[in-house]
């Protein structure tokens, strides 16, 4: 029988200490939230790897390192509401409310929804929504948010999107250009975003998230 629990001690010790995540609530997090639950079943065995999970459909449950070191850029707290973009089955959504007052979850696929809600009650965190809707759009009804962050790559990020960020609010994105990757972390000040490089990293750009081609004569 997989012994899970030492894989995600491991994990931890091995891929997010290392990157210099040292933050108390990311380790614990990670340390708690049981993240062979927020993948597809036959995917269970390959849920502590060191690299981004393919859930089909060119989406990714991105590789730990990934995740804890953009929580780690975002400093979120506890009084804080964040909104997790492409939360998938929920392990990011999990792994975001040990730190914060609450999360909103937005997902597209239904079957991934679906998944996710169960995954969360399971787990019994009870401070995530999950929402469904195009990645896109977001969830503005909830809104604005403290804390944004996408899990996926992007190539520019919809104004849609920045426009749920409160003023003062910070985002962290993974800015694709070709196969090279850098997750930037965004400060919204008078109604813009400034981006501050973080690290570099690597995943799919998630649909409705690239640039748009200028047109040439």
């Amino acid at each position: 029988m997989t012994n899970f629990a030492a894989r995600r001690t491991m994990m931890v010790d091995t891929q997010v200490r290392p990157s210099d995540v040292t933050k108390f609530p990311i380790i614990d997090a990670m340390l708690t939230i049981q993240r062979e639950d927020f993948v597809p079943a036959a995917k269970r065995e390959a849920a502590y790897m060191g690299e981004n999970l393919d859930l089909g459909e060119g989406r990714v449950l991105l590789e730990p390192r990934t995740l804890a070191k953009m929580l780690d850029a975002l400093d979120i707290s506890r009084d804080e509401m964040v909104v997790d973009i492409g939360a998938a089955m929920g392990y990011s959504s999990a792994v975001i409310a040990h730190m914060s007052e609450a999360v909103v979850a937005v997902e597209e696929s239904e079957s991934l929804s679906a998944e996710a809600q169960d995954a969360l009650a399971e787990a019994g965190v009870d401070n995530v929504v999950v929402h469904m809707a195009p990645l896109t759009e977001g969830a503005p009804q909830h809104g604005p948010y403290d804390v944004m962050i996408v899990q996926g790559g992007v190539e520019e990020l919809p104004l849609g999107l920045q426009d749920q960020i409160k003023e003062g609010g910070r985002v962290a994105c993974l800015f694709m250009d070709g196969a090279l990757g850098e997750v930037r972390i965004g400060y919204k000040r008078e109604g813009e975003i400034s981006w501050r490089r973080s690290f570099n990293a690597g995943a799919p750009v998630l649909a409705g998230f690239t640039r748009e081609q200028a047109f040439e004569f």
